[in-house]
């Protein structure tokens, strides 16, 4: 098949790695010139352009936005929409808020344009392993795009989950998930690593764990590979961002009144990890010390 890929970051690029391999066209666009370029020496269709992106693709067009949720998916999509035409699909492949996606999927029908919000995930292992996709949208435009999604997925690792937005949906889901498992496993190491025996070896635990333990997993994998690399974790500051998924989680789960204490939780400690000094905790320091004369540690 034919595609265009906008947006060529450690995602879109491998992607695109992905999709040549598999013997796909592929016109690849991204405001950086340079990621372009370097796609094109591996047999990509380089554009510079929007407007040549349009003319590098024949009807009916595939365009897969893989770029920053929010203004910049935005923009890109009202630009891509003016330029195509009925019959046409955008993908959107990006972490976009679900409603956001459903809200889309509604003003592009009008133009008679499909959209699919598809949920990607896989990281920078995805070129080599294949990426889990949780794609949303009409029967017909899935069905349009499933060879192209096929050749990203692994064995297995494909669905269509429904109407446009599910998609995205799922995969918001699946991220706040991944917040309470990375939670869990950060606060046991740290309970390993300040146990009364002394100074435990966590990569050989994290290693032992992978072997027929019931906490197995590849988030695992990647932990036992970290720490072999710094068993201290020295080089790396305790500040954890995070890219709105897991409050789009709490959130959903507010609204839909399901209790979700541990996605709740390791959303907060991900913002907590941002203070260098806590205010919330100098509140408590000072309340100690008034009502029970407590020792408070001076700044």
């Amino acid at each position: 098949m034919q595609l265009a890929m906008l947006g060529l970051g450690k995602m879109g690029g491998n992607m695109v790695q992905r999709l040549l391999q598999a013997g796909h066209k592929v016109v690849v666009y991204d405001v950086d010139p340079r990621r372009a370029a370097e796609l094109a020496a591996l047999g990509a269709a380089p554009a510079t352009t929007l407007d040549e992106v349009i003319a590098g693709l024949r009807p009916p067009r595939v365009c897969w936005t893989m770029v920053p949720a929010g203004k910049i998916t935005e923009e890109l999509i009202t630009s891509l929409a003016a330029r195509l035409q009925r019959g046409d699909i955008i993908v959107d492949g990006g972490n976009s808020y679900y409603k956001d996606s459903q809200r889309r999927a509604k003003e592009l029908a009008e133009r008679g344009i499909h959209y699919c919000d598809a949920g990607t995930s896989g990281g920078i292992w995805g070129l080599k392993n294949g990426y889990c996709l949780m794609v949303g949208g009409a029967s017909e435009a899935y069905a349009a795009i499933e060879p192209i999604l096929r050749s990203l997925a692994p064995e297995g690792g494909l669905m269509h989950t429904g109407p446009a937005g599910s998609g995205h949906y799922v995969k918001m889901v699946h991220n706040g998930i991944e917040y309470g498992l990375m939670t869990a496993y950060a606060e046991g190491f740290e309970i390993l690593r300040t146990s009364p025996f002394g100074q435990l070896d966590l990569p050989r635990i994290a290693d032992v764990w992978r072997h027929g333990s019931v906490v197995s997993s590849w988030l695992l994998d990647l932990l036992q590979a970290a720490l072999a690399k710094d068993p201290g974790l020295d080089g790396i500051r305790g500040y954890v961002e995070d890219s709105g998924e897991g409050r789009w989680t709490v959130a959903a789960a507010i609204e839909q009144n399901v209790p979700a204490p541990v996605i709740t939780i390791a959303l907060q400690m991900r913002i907590a990890s941002r203070q260098d000094e806590s205010f919330s905790a100098k509140v408590q320091a000072a309340l100690r010390n008034e009502f029970g004369g407590h020792a408070v540690k001076k700044g």
